[in-house]
């Protein structure tokens, strides 16, 4: 990029969208480079899950020497794990507090996901988030809690609890709204125990790419039984999805609960557009970057989405438009017989599942090494 010419990248930050990195690994703390997004990029948080931590850890040389340091200390391939994962959001926590304490902690936050396995188990969710948040024990950390409806009232009891929490996984507008409704009660549930609101942070993350990625496969499969209308609508769900999910948002702030809540200092529960990396190479590399720079909203992407917007980024304000298109998508859809809570259903399925399997394959990969330490 031409130093003459904006960083897309911290343009996004003067039109009130902020940016986070979606990838974490003890590698990109000791070379520097994450510190360097921060001060070059505007990077204001990072957000991490089971899949990054597999890759990270099983890929990444530097993990091992901690590895072998650990390894005479701990009982189990989860003790490893998290002491691991623990020590890295740590750090990058440190990173972020000048950032957190600067923007009244409105940003500069690190994020860590409870165990994929407990996506449908409120009760154990709850435990566990409490635990690590205790072994986090830093003001600016996410614990991230899959958005299933079984998950929501462990969401309000960590609100109510005054633990911050990311809200992952979710790729319904109805769905976020309940998350909303599970947010606002956890606070109003705190205001009733008479503890303060205004240090309770959320975020909600909705996932794009992977609503087109199953949505388009629909409508492909329709165009070739003679629907060639289908063919108009690729590419739109998301985003339309997405709209819809801010126009829940804005709806939700003009509720009396909420005016309550923010007159006793509550911070709204910001969107955070998430799987934001293009699976489709017709599509623009930048695509969930570019038609989502929404003020107040959070957009998290991969270290190649970062690098691409920063290259070929155009910020610019398209709210409007997209409120409008994304109603006409979904009309179009639902001529089509489209059903996209049923999408959303599909997709948060294989989203826990798609967790799963690389927690447990790094869980395993752990295991050999602490019951074998040589192993390579």
């Amino acid at each position: 990029m031409n130093a003459s010419v904006p960083n897309p990248l911290l343009e996004l930050r003067k039109l009130g969208e902020s940016a986070w990195l979606d990838d974490l690994s003890r590698g990109m703390l000791e070379d520097g480079s994450l510190a360097r997004l921060i001060h070059n990029d505007g990077i204001a948080g990072v957000t991490s899950n089971p899949a990054i931590f597999a890759n990270s850890m099983a890929s990444d040389p530097r993990y091992a020497q901690p590895i072998a340091r650990l390894l005479p200390t701990v009982q189990s391939a989860m003790a490893l794990y998290e002491e691991l994962a623990i020590h890295d959001v740590r750090a990058a926590g440190r990173l972020f507090l000048g950032l957190y304490d600067a923007s009244s902690a409105a940003d500069g936050f690190v994020s860590f996901e409870v165990s994929p396995h407990l996506a449908y188990d409120a009760d154990r969710s709850l435990a566990e988030a409490r635990r690590l948040w205790a072994r986090l024990d830093m003001p600016n950390a996410f614990i991230k809690i899959p958005g299933t409806e079984a998950a929501l009232p462990a969401i309000r009891a960590l609100i109510a609890d005054g633990i911050n929490v990311n809200v992952t996984l979710l790729f319904s507008p109805e769905r976020y709204r309940a998350v909303a409704q599970a947010y606002m009660d956890g606070l109003s549930d705190r205001t009733h125990a008479g503890r303060p609101l205004g240090t309770v942070a959320s975020v909600a993350s909705f996932f794009l790419s992977r609503i087109d990625t199953l949505v388009d496969k629909l409508l492909d499969d329709l165009s070739a039984r003679g629907q060639p209308a289908a063919r108009t609508l690729r590419g739109k769900a998301a985003i339309a999805s997405a709209a819809r999910a801010y126009e829940i948002f804005e709806a939700t702030l003009a509720t009396p609960q909420w005016q309550a809540l923010s007159a006793q200092g509550a911070r709204p529960q910001r969107l955070l557009w998430a799987s934001t990396s293009t699976k489709d190479p017709s599509y623009s590399p930048i695509k969930y970057v570019e038609e989502l720079v929404v003020p107040g909203t959070v957009n998290t992407m991969p270290l190649e989405t970062l690098n691409a917007y920063r290259r070929l980024g155009r910020p610019e304000l398209r709210l409007e438009r997209h409120l409008a298109e994304g109603a006409d998508a979904r009309e179009g859809l639902e001529r089509l017989d489209v059903d996209l809570e049923a999408v959303a259903a599909q997709l948060e399925r294989e989203g826990v599942a798609k967790f799963i399997e690389p927690f447990d394959r790094l869980q395993r990969w752990l295991e050999d090494r602490r019951r074998n330490p040589n192993a390579s």
